[in-house]
């Protein structure tokens, strides 16, 4: 007989006033739990201290696209336009909000520009809209930084600058939401780290609108992940068999890192140069076969995201370091603090 996870298990309160609406003041000083054995208060400077040489930590490249636009209808109504991605031929994938319900065929048209928006097709939370010139050169000069939805402000010449990483590949501007354990890092932690002899590595898993999602089965098993673009080149794959191979620690920097290498790994049995797709789903129960140890964001409650962590380090662990996070004041989510992760042996 099937036994199913119950998605109310991974439910807790967290108070609204833990939940970070703004960056720290200081790229780079937040706070840092570690689990281990015993949980430890630490900062991100004391990252750099529960890493070896030899280690590997593991980062995503992508760069957030400025996705979100406002509009108007022909009739005058207001409308938001959340570019999820950009296809050929000027067409894009999008979510688009309006206090009519939105049909086949309307046209959009641009706050403060001539530039034309037309829905082609209407495929669940998306939509297939065509813009009348080249949108990455619209969303340039007219886009707005995609912050999270339980931010709920506008976002600020300083979210520009925040919800970016200090690494992020102008080249591979793709993604509708930030890689946000990345956001941590300054460049003297960067140097620090690389200067202990632990060398970093990067991929790239361009994050999509489906990241915010929620679960909506009470059973976790039913629920069914979105389709993001991810890229492993060959150099990232010999630094990380050659930190395996000599029994160093791969660290992933965030969960799309740690998605990106289960995913290559689960398809071929080993990992290989890949450019696909992936819609991997980590949950309780799923065997890890890459990553030993993950930096990370708090989650928000009931979310793939925390599915995730409690798979890698443990249900009760995680229960414990969250309940403790809470109890200390850590700041949740994308601009809130960070924890260690060893995975669950």
């Amino acid at each position: 007989m099937r036994s199913f996870l119950n998605l109310d298990n991974y439910d807790f309160l967290l108070p609204r006033e833990l939940i970070a609406s703004k960056p720290s003041e200081v790229r780079g000083n937040s706070r840092l739990l570690v689990l281990e054995r015993e949980i430890k208060d630490r900062t991100i400077d004391n990252l750099v201290d529960y890493l070896d040489s030899g280690d590997l930590l593991v980062i995503n490249d992508t760069k957030v696209l400025k996705a979100r636009l406002k509009g108007k209808r022909s009739t005058g109504g207001s409308v938001e336009v959340f570019i999820e991605r950009i296809n050929k031929n000027n067409n894009v994938q999008a979510q688009v909000r309006s206090n009519r319900k939105i049909q086949k065929g309307d046209l959009i048209y641009i706050e403060g520009s001539q530039v034309e928006l037309k829905v082609l097709e209407k495929k669940g939370y998306l939509n297939k809209v065509k813009f009348s010139i080249d949108p990455r050169k619209v969303l340039e000069d007219f886009g707005k930084v995609p912050l999270p939805p339980y931010i709920q402000r506008e976002a600020t010449d300083l979210d520009k600058e925040r919800y970016q990483t200090i690494y992020a590949d102008e080249d591979k501007k793709n993604s509708v939401a930030a890689p946000t354990a990345g956001l941590h890092f300054n460049q003297t932690q960067i140097k620090d780290i690389r200067n202990k002899g632990i060398k970093i590595v990067k991929i790239t898993l361009d994050i999509g609108l489906g990241t915010f999602m929620p679960i909506k089965s009470n059973i976790i098993e039913d629920h069914e992940m979105h389709t993001e673009k991810i890229h492993l080149n060959e150099g990232a794959i010999e630094e990380i068999n050659k930190a395996k191979h000599s029994n160093s620690k791969v660290i992933a920097v965030g969960t799309t890192s740690l998605r990106c290498l289960e995913s290559v790994h689960n398809k071929f049995g080993e990992l290989r140069p890949y450019e696909g797709e992936t819609n991997l789903y980590i949950y309780p129960g799923y065997k890890f076969k890459v990553v030993d140890s993950l930096f990370t964001n708090f989650h928000l409650p009931k979310s793939s995201l925390f599915l995730l962590v409690c798979a890698f380090g443990g249900t009760t662990e995680m229960k414990k370091a969250y309940s403790h996070a809470i109890k200390k004041g850590y700041k949740f989510f994308s601009y809130g603090d960070a924890m260690l992760i060893n995975k669950k042996q």
